[in-house]
């Protein structure tokens, strides 16, 4: 029985993982298998289960949901505790990291997203450009930049929702994420939005480079994990500039971050030992 399994997106969906799941096979071979999320079989004979292109579960919550339940139940070995991915799941999860002193961009829960939702948030935010995003959502699926005036789009209308103010920081500058492997960090990229977009996905045409994050990302950062409810194993730290000093948390990503090793230095040396300490652990 080999000894990790990596969980991947149900085998008719549409984005291709395999160069991905190539890049894990160089860094872990025989011991490593892949199964879809959505019909993993008995995980149990892992020694750890790693859900890193559980591609779609945003778009399938409760059978996610399910799934990490039935998971728990049986006993099996996350990388990322089981209770740490739910609370990962639903982005509301901003909003108790606001509580615990985290600097996020500010954000403001629509429960059943209306108008009156977005004239609020922009009084709040004293910003006549919103971004909503749903609370489970991934790759930017369902997430819009309206302008005052602008429709809400049908396919949001009455949905549970986040909204925000759009950071100037992302038009001139970019995102920044960090990523972390057992709370140590290993290397940082600014995405930047293609012009006239605010998404930085490559799907829309964004770009990565490979950064040294400043001393205020850092800090961000480790304070972000250190809120979080469980530590894990592996984590995406996403962000972006509020100020010329100063950074508000974008996301914290657990479940199945990018974590484009051809950035890091070691090529993903650091996050494959991680793994391998967890096997032994």
């Amino acid at each position: 029985m080999k000894e990790i399994c990596i969980l991947t997106p149900h085998p008719d969906y549409e984005e291709n993982w395999h160069p991905y799941a190539d890049q894990y096979r160089a860094l872990f071979g025989d011991q490593l298998e892949f199964r879809p999320w959505t019909d993993a079989g008995d995980l149990t004979g892992f020694s750890l289960v790693l859900p890193l292109l559980a591609w779609g579960y945003q778009r399938q919550p409760d059978i996610w949901f399910q799934a990490l339940d039935g998971w728990d139940a049986q006993g099996v070995r996350m990388a990322n505790s089981i209770p740490l991915l739910r609370w990962n799941t639903d982005k509301a999860y901003l909003l108790k990291l606001t509580a615990s002193g985290v600097d996020v961009v500010p954000t403001r829960a629509a429960p059943a997203l209306d108008t009156a939702d977005m004239d609020a948030a922009r009084l709040a935010f004293e910003s006549d450009t919103l971004v909503i995003k749903p609370t489970i959502s991934g790759g930017a699926d369902g997430t819009y930049l309206l302008k005052s005036g602008a429709p809400l789009p049908a396919d949001v209308l009455g949905r549970d929702m986040l909204i925000q103010p759009m950071m100037p920081a992302i038009a001139t500058e970019g995102e920044f994420s960090l990523f972390y492997f057992e709370g140590q960090f290993s290397h940082a990229i600014l995405k930047t939005p293609a012009a006239g977009d605010f998404r930085v996905q490559e799907q829309f045409g964004g770009r990565e480079v490979a950064v040294t994050p400043p001393n205020a990302a850092l800090t961000l950062a480790e304070a972000t994990l250190a809120a979080a409810p469980d530590a894990p194993l592996y984590a995406r730290v996403d962000m972006v500039r509020a100020s010329a000093d100063a950074f508000n948390l974008m996301e914290l990503e657990v479940i199945e971050p990018a974590l484009f090793f051809s950035f890091a230095q070691d090529g993903g040396q650091a996050f494959a030992q991680s793994v391998r300490r967890a096997l032994s652990g």
